[in-house]
């Protein structure tokens, strides 16, 4: 794909292994199941009157808060009062660093591209995340949800992370785990990369970018 200019790569499941790795400490520890998280999340929605998921993610509510309205709904689901304090820190201590991902950015940024982080994620854990990868070694941009107001797949977050990093849609390849958030970057015009094994995501860019990677 001739004429791009820059990386642009999710977090989570991406730069590290998958995110599905982060429930099994919610369900170990509240012995629940997968269908009593989403029904506790429908019920905390309706009586919200918006996803708490979605609002911390936008950083309109704290993760406290969202544990405490998830954790309530989720123990009347299980039958018992439940209490998720710590349960962000431990569900975030499950991911590890994707090393040949990280490579790859590497290369492409000593190439000459322009690199960057879009990326859905939770306020109070940006020193964490952020602590695991070298960030400012690697990115010249970083656009995360919970500091912008705005998540993905919603236009704004992928048009504002390419005013930053100066570039027209066209010039940007957005790699993410998500089908959902590819769509979105698509339907603003950057080539997109549905990352779903490290494998397969690497040859795919390798194909998009060419000389840059090589």
């Amino acid at each position: 794909m001739a004429g791009l200019r820059a990386l642009v790569c999710d977090f989570g499941g991406v730069l590290t292994t998958p995110v599905s790795g982060m429930v099994a400490p919610l369900l170990e520890s509240t012995g629940a199941t997968m269908q009593q998280v989403a029904s506790a999340l429908e019920a905390a929605t309706a009586r919200l009157g918006a996803n708490p998921l979605v609002e911390l993610e936008r950083g309109r509510i704290s993760e406290a808060v969202f544990l405490e309205e998830v954790g309530a709904e989720l123990g009347a689901q299980v039958g018992r009062p439940l209490s998720l304090e710590g349960m962000g820190e431990r569900m975030f201590a499950s991911l590890e660093p994707n090393v040949e991902m990280l490579e790859l950015v590497r290369r492409v940024r000593e190439r000459g591209l322009q690199t960057a982080i879009c990326t859905n994620n939770v306020r109070e854990w940006s020193e964490r995340w952020r602590a695991m990868i070298p960030v400012s070694e690697l990115f010249d941009v970083v656009v995360d949800s919970a500091f912008v107001g705005v998540r993905k797949p919603q236009p704004e977050i992928y048009e504002l992370t390419l005013e930053r990093l100066g570039v027209e849609p066209a010039g940007a390849l957005m790699v993410d785990d998500s089908d959902a958030n590819c769509r979105g970057a698509a339907r603003v015009g950057m080539r997109t990369v549905h990352f779903r094994d490290t494998e397969q995501a690497i040859r795919e860019i390798e194909a998009a970018l060419g000389e840059a990677v090589r």
